[in-house]
């Protein structure tokens, strides 16, 4: 009987797969003794001695051994027995290769990106590499009163684009200001000259306020007080209550230097130009005087509220018409040289770096404005010049001699003071701030001089502009910021001197009166429009290029601020 239960019948759970295999009884082994016969504990049924007679061992020795063996042979079973014992055994899956685990994360860092490709990008990450970069939020959380904020940003905007911003530093101002008062669900959007705000803080109604700019003025002083408020508000030293008043006193201040002033600098670098280019000193001074009256008319026309195109057709043709009444004198002077100061002082230089910039920086809108309008002015300035030689021909002014300049009169040292000298009268005539001014005409005084080197190593008369508008950009956004001004205040003034003033008024003439060599003046005025965009270009070029080097500048001015 209990060989019989003990081996050869017993189920084995891999070839009893039936579903009621859990209600059958386990049946242990027997245990053996070592004679090899059945132990009495492994018969009868499982669990429970069927004798207890066998406990008794009178003979010690080799069968005292075996009862012991057959005792923990029973107990053993005893544990391991349960009723699932019966149930099929699954077979253990092999453990999964991981060998490659490491190459396919790998891989899918390269082919994938590290966040969702339409995950929305934080606003306040737009001022990363401006001078507002990491502003400092103000204790408080957000602020309660949220449209004293709006209205506070709006009028900041405002006067910015009056004074002559682009727009990537106008957004930039306002995320700055905005989050530095609490404010971060604010959206931006600049078209042209309007500037929406809109503030939608959770659970709450939003806000959108509109601001639109219907007038410029010369004001570079102005627009870096506004850039140095701008920065204390970031670094924290500065409420909103404070940052209205300082404001209010910078639109109200002011200019740094008089009107009689602003007159005689137009006057002083045409004068300068003319020598710069080859004019002798009765051209310069006969391009003084004229330039004077320029300034006078055209403040004249605008008190009468003239549209600007045709305040500045007749400021050019005034310009055209008073060189060519001398040369009808018979006056020794060579009158494109003489126009040539009345026209780069007409360019609308700073329109045309702020357009360039906002294309570059992601503002199309805003930049085909600001183009059409720097495209209108000059096409003022090349109609009015159009215009003064019909008049002359008419009243029988003979013919003009345009013939390109030779260079200046003068050895280049001269002609390095001279730029100098035509640089500080442009910041004076911008209305610069005065500190700014020598270092400005020492910026414009280095680009003349790459100028110099670059022609003399026979680079092209279009690349030799635009090389020393790169170098004039960056090393202007150095000093701006070592200042406290923005990059634009340092930049226009410092590239005037390079605007191809000559080759407009050839070309005009060309057009105008040399009727069989209209196409060359078509060539020529479209090289002048190339040169004048390369300029744009580089400066806007050499302001990004000289970015990487500038980072810790903002932060060394946010530092000297807090000890002062």
């Amino acid at each position: 009987m209990a060989d019989d239960t003990g081996e050869d019948n017993r189920r084995s759970p891999n070839t009893n797969p039936s579903p009621v295999a859990e209600q059958l009884p386990v049946v242990p082994n027997a245990p053996r003794g070592p004679a090899g016969e059945v132990s009495e504990r492994g018969a009868g049924k499982p669990g429970k001695p069927t004798d207890k007679a066998p406990r008794k061992h009178t003979n010690k020795g080799p069968g005292k051994a075996a009862s012991k063996i057959a005792r923990k042979t029973e107990s053993a079973a005893r544990v391991q027995a349960s009723p699932t014992d019966a149930l099929p055994i699954t077979p253990r899956s092999a453990r999964p290769d991981r060998s490659h685990v490491a190459a396919r994360k790998v891989l899918r860092r390269l082919v994938q990106g590290e966040a969702p490709p339409t995950q929305a990008m934080n606003l306040v990450e737009r001022l990363a590499g401006s001078p507002y970069a990491n502003p400092t939020i103000q204790a408080g959380g957000p602020d309660v009163g949220a449209r004293r904020t709006l209205d506070f940003a709006l009028s900041l905007a405002e006067t910015m684009f009056r004074y002559g911003a682009g727009a990537l530093e106008v957004e930039t101002s306002i995320i700055a200001v905005t989050a530095a008062f609490g404010l971060d669900n604010i959206e931006v959007d600049i078209t042209n000259q309007s500037v929406v705000l809109n503030y939608s803080a959770k659970d709450q109604t939003p806000t959108t306020v509109l601001r639109v700019v219907r007038s410029w003025t010369n004001n570079y002083a102005g627009l870096t007080r506004v850039h140095q408020l701008v920065t204390e508000i970031v670094e924290g030293g500065v409420d909103r209550a404070e940052a209205v008043r300082r404001l209010d006193e910078i639109t109200t201040k002011p200019k740094p230097f008089p009107r009689w002033m602003v007159t005689a600098a137009f006057g002083v670098f045409a004068a300068a130009i003319v020598l710069f280019i080859g004019g002798g000193p009765l051209g310069a001074l006969i391009s003084f005087g004229s330039c004077i009256g320029v300034d006078l008319l055209s403040r004249q026309l605008s008190r009468w509220r003239v549209p600007e195109f045709f305040a500045t057709a007749t400021s050019a043709a005034l310009v055209t018409l008073t060189a060519m009444l001398f040369w009808w004198l018979n006056v020794p002077i060579a009158p494109g040289l003489v126009v040539v100061g009345g026209i780069l002082l007409l360019l609308p230089t700073g329109r045309l770096v702020s357009a360039t910039q906002d294309a570059i920086n992601g503002f199309p809108v805003t930049a085909a404005g600001r183009f059409l309008s720097a495209f209108l002015v000059f096409a003022g300035i090349v109609s009015g010049i159009a215009v003064a030689l019909v008049i002359g021909n008419i009243i029988g002014v003979p013919e003009l001699d345009v013939t390109s300049s030779d260079g200046s009169l003068y050895p280049l040292p001269v002609v390095a003071v001279l730029v100098f000298i035509a640089v500080a009268m442009i910041c004076i005539a911008e209305q610069t701030d005065m500190g700014l001014v020598l270092p400005t005409s020492l910026i414009g005084t280095a680009g003349f001089l790459l100028y110099s080197l670059v022609v003399a190593l026979g680079v092209g008369y279009r690349l030799a502009p635009a090389l020393a508008a790169v170098v004039i950009g960056m090393l202007a956004r150095v000093v701006a910021l070592r200042m406290g001004a923005p990059q634009l205040v340092v930049a226009v003034p410092a590239v005037m001197f390079l605007y191809p003033g000559l080759t407009i008024f050839r070309s005009m003439y060309d057009l105008t009166i040399e009727g069989d060599v209209s196409g060359a003046g078509a060539i020529g005025l479209f090289n002048a429009l190339t040169i004048i965009l390369a300029i744009a270009g580089g400066v806007v070029l050499g302001d990004n290029l000289a970015r990487p080097f500038t980072r810790k500048l903002s932060s060394n001015e946010r530092r000297r601020n807090r000890r002062r």
